[in-house]
């Protein structure tokens, strides 16, 4: 009843809001994803192009050594001030727990904040990680969704209300940036825009419609809660300032607070509007303009914000990963006992009203996706420790206990253990089992050689914790495999080469300044000439992948999709015999579909794979009693592979049960079905099919039945027609026959013989395993250049005799898109197959089909897929066309 009520909120939230022009507009515009890459990019390029004399000054080698150069005591300061301005945001979370009374502890509200808004940080100010995490974090909390959905959606805007008080504050003078506003004028529009924020902020909140669809009717929202909302938002971006200025106070040294405050408030401002992750790009140059007008050096400037970017934003996020996985990682296996493992969880309410996240599948499991972070930032790390030089004091003491030979090779196997690490980070995101025993065992020797190489004990303490947690989470790797298409491997070869020449850029520089900055006489053995630095970037990341080739390569060949062999196909008709089938069960005798049995073989699911998906064609097979146990039992099997269950040509009747496990529907098309018992030409009803029929009688047609087994005589002539018929064409599968010897020995075959008894058109007929109710055409083929009307009368020659058999009904086979709706309601998915059924397809239309098969009077029934929610409907469509044009592997 929560869910259902919840749903109402948010479903009149939207069509209140919706009936507004300009947010159906907003809507609409931030739905394209094209102007929401374009905009970034637009202020990003804007700022560049402001600054493009600062960037020039920056020199990479100075900047380095000034990091390099940062005391201890310095670096704990700025590390304690950034963790403090980050715990500060909390207070957005403490403050709906008391606005709407949340029932969650003090010390988890924290947790949830920390991890919230880190996440937040490294993957937008918009806010939308934000808001995603917290409603899966208080969602598992037991918060019901009717209280959390409303505190989300008042959440969500108040986070910006503080950076717009610190706009006012600029425009009228308290925070001086006027010299950076008079020299990059557009900067001025951002911060009035910013400005008035607030006040529609407080207009709104203290609206009658607000407090009807947010404050569940119980009045305004108190002046008191709307200045605690505010004043949230300005201790966040005011701690934020905060660190800011400590940090450029430590590597500029004296700088005045007041003027450090007002460049960080400006560059915060860009950075909100350019919709960047972490306003990264737009932040940054806005920040180094401004502080390279008050006269510090660019490489100094560009030293604050590395240290600010990576003290704010990186290393609390790691943090944050860590309380993830434990979080979600450790908990989650109590939650897999209790419902089917490996499922995604649903998403809730406000995902599903607002479209969301379908740009963060993270969300979906946070747990093993912070994980594979967490892996993916200790291969960087070892990285990044092996481009940069290490401390004279620390090579001294690995000196004296190591040889310098063992310090090399450690050096160069770290470089390989990094790349490994970033390779094997997508396996732990995806929860394989092998991942997890490599990445382990990868991860404890990365620390071994942090130590040999250059006493990195940092690096090995978090690299071991990173091991640690996995093992926590172990329970977490059940796959098997999961499907490798080759976009992704692509991808993960640009990545991997992207960060070797990173690896590559980043030792040059750093190693040149380093030797330039070496106290008189210090010259370590170990410090290796420029050149050997491409070497390792490159032969560590050839090795990696040849390593990763191997591990896949040497690895059990583990398939669930083989195709059957005679014994299943032996043991399907044994399954027959006992079990009702439907008007597709006898394609399974092609052999291109394999068969999973579940419920100890009570159930039968016939399914092809394509890329990530397996595809069952339609209903699973079996008592119906069982069905909601035997389809857990095969998407749980499909999941240890990596694969999502899809259900092609569903029927009605299994609606409650597809969305019981959470499935959507679209309707493919319909069925058409004769009833014999009605089926005459008697009458004014079928007068043109009785006119035809008596006309090819006339002129000397007969009909016969060929009952299997057939003469090779007459496959190898029905084979002639139907090479014929396809006139160059290649046979379709999946869902429809084709011309198979051994497949058509198993049916009757309906002959159309011409006056000098040449075959001129033929069709197979399959049962419908339903105790002889149903009947249906499978392969239908004739000669080109037929007399009109030729199939009509084949047709009326089937009807009667499938009638005089003894069945009820006669299938005239799928029409497809037929009568998808065109309301103006239709999501635009249904709209495009409509336009696909209205034009057909290979210049003829899918609605000539309907209009042919009208004229038999059949009763239509509904076909639909039956696909989760996580999948994009568009690319399922297109997964199955690819599916259905497939050639046949058999070479008949």
């Amino acid at each position: 009843m929560q869910l259902i009520k919840a749903g109402g909120i948010m479903h009149s939230i939207k069509h209140n809001l919706e009936r507004f022009k300009i947010v159906r507009l907003a809507l609409y515009i931030y739905r394209i994803r094209a102007i929401r890459a374009l905009f970034p990019v637009a202020i990003i390029a804007l700022v560049y192009w402001e600054g493009q004399q600062e960037l020039k000054g920056i020199d990479l080698r100075r900047t380095l050594h000034e990091l390099r150069h940062v005391s201890s005591s310095a670096i704990v300061q700025m590390l304690v001030t950034s963790f403090f301005a980050v715990a500060v945001m909390s207070a957005y979370d403490y403050l709906i727990r008391v606005h709407f009374q949340l029932r969650v502890g003090l010390w988890s509200i924290f947790r949830y904040a920390w991890i919230a808004n880190t996440f937040n940080n490294i993957l937008g100010f918009a806010g939308l990680a934000g808001v995603g995490l917290r409603s899966l974090l208080y969602k598992k909390s037991g918060v019901p969704i009717s209280v959390l959905t409303p505190a989300i959606i008042f959440l969500s805007p108040l986070m910006i209300t503080g950076l717009s008080l610190l706009s006012w504050a600029i425009i009228f003078g308290i925070l001086p940036a006027g010299g950076l506003l008079q020299k990059h004028h557009w900067l001025q529009f951002a911060i009035w825009g910013m400005a008035l924020y607030l006040p529609i902020f407080v207009f709104v909140q203290r609206s009658s419609l607000f407090a009807k669809w947010i404050n569940r009717g119980q009045g305004r929202t108190p002046w008191l809660t709307v200045s605690a909302s505010v004043g949230s938002s300005f201790l966040e971006w005011f701690f934020a300032g905060l660190a800011f200025w400590t940090i450029g106070n430590h590597i500029l040294g004296g700088i005045h607070f007041v003027t450090i405050f007002s460049i960080y408030a400006v560059a915060a401002i860009a950075g909100i509007l350019s919709m960047a992750p972490g306003g990264i790009g737009a932040f940054d140059l806005i920040a180094l303009l401004g502080l390279t007008q008050l006269g510090y050096e660019s490489d100094e400037a560009m030293a604050v914000l590395v240290i600010f970017r990576l003290f704010y934003y990186v290393i609390p996020w790691l943090i944050g990963l860590v309380l993830a996985a434990l979080e979600i990682g450790i908990q989650g296996k109590k939650i897999l006992e209790r419902t089917e493992p490996g499922f995604e969880p649903p998403l809730n309410m406000w995902q599903k009203v607002w479209r969301w996240p379908g740009q963060l599948p993270f969300l979906s499991d946070l747990g093993v996706w912070a994980l594979g972070k967490l892996v993916l930032a200790s291969g960087l790390i070892l990285l990044l420790s092996a481009a940069t030089p290490e401390l004279i004091y620390r090579l001294k003491i690995t000196e004296q206990l190591l040889t310098v030979p063992i310090m090399k090779i450690s050096h160069h196997l770290s470089v390989v253990i990094g790349f490994m690490l970033i390779l094997l980070s997508r396996g732990i995101a995806v929860r394989i089992q092998r991942a997890y025993m490599w990445t382990s065992l990868f991860l404890f020797l990365g620390a071994v050689f942090a130590i040999t190489k250059g006493f990195d004990y940092e690096e090995a303490i978090f690299l071991l914790v990173v091991g640690l947690i996995l093992w926590i989470s172990r329970g977490r790797f059940y796959r098997v495999s999961v499907p490798f298409t080759r976009q992704s491997t692509v991808g993960w070869v640009i990545l991997t080469s992207s960060i070797a020449f990173g690896y590559f850029i980043l030792g040059s520089y750093a190693h040149r300044g380093f030797m330039k900055h070496l106290p008189p006489g210090v010259q370590p053995e170990w410090l290796q000439q420029h050149s050997r630095v491409a070497f390792t970037a490159v032969g560590g990341l050839l090795f990696s992948w040849l390593l990763l080739t191997l591990m896949i390569s040497l690895r059990p060949e583990r398939r669930m999709d083989s195709l059957p062999s005679s014994t299943d196909l032996t043991r399907l008709e044994h399954f027959l015999t006992k079990t009702s089938g439907n008007t597709l069960t006898h394609m399974l005798f092609l052999g291109d579909k394999s068969l999973y049995w579940s419920m100890n073989g009570q159930v039968l699911f016939p399914f092809a794979r394509v890329r990530d998906k397996l595809v069952v064609l339609g209903d699973p097979l079996g008592p119906k009693s069982l069905m909601k146990e035997g389809i857990s039992e095969f998407r749980q099997e499909a999941d240890k592979y990596g694969l999502t269950v899809v259900f092609y040509q569903t029927t009605p009747d299994f609606y409650p049960i597809y969305e019981e496990q959470g499935y959507l529907y679209f309707k493919l098309g319909e069925e058409g079905f004769i009833p014999l018992d009605s089926f005459t030409l008697n009458g004014t009803k079928n007068v043109e099919l009785r006119s035809i029929s008596r006309r090819f009688e006339q002129e000397g047609y007969t009909f016969e039945i060929a009952e299997a087994p057939h003469s090779e005589l007459l496959l190898r002539e029905l084979r002639l027609i139907s090479k014929e018929w396809l006139a160059g064409r290649t046979e379709k599968g999946f869902s429809m026959g084709w011309f198979k010897e051994s497949y058509l020995q198993t049916v009757p075959i309906g002959l159309l013989r011409s006056p000098d008894t040449r075959i001129v058109a033929y069709a197979s007929m399959v049962p419908g395993y339903d105790d002889q109710r149903t009947i249906s055409i499978d392969l239908m083929r004739h000669r080109q250049h037929l007399l009109g009307g030729t199939m009509d009368y084949l047709y009326v020659c089937l009807l009667n005799w499938s009638k005089d058999q003894g069945y009820e009904r006669f299938n005239l086979g799928n029409t497809p898109l037929s009568s998808v709706s065109q309301n103006v309601e239709t999501a635009r998915e249904e709209k495009l197959a409509h336009l696909v059924f209205k034009r057909g397809s290979h210049g003829h239309g899918y609605q000539g089909l309907r209009q042919y098969k009208e004229k038999f009077s059949p009763e239509w029934e509904s076909r639909y897929i039956a696909y989760p929610a996580t999948l994009s409907l568009p690319i399922l469509m297109l997964d199955l066309v690819r599916l259905a044009s497939r050639h046949p592997s058999d070479g008949e």
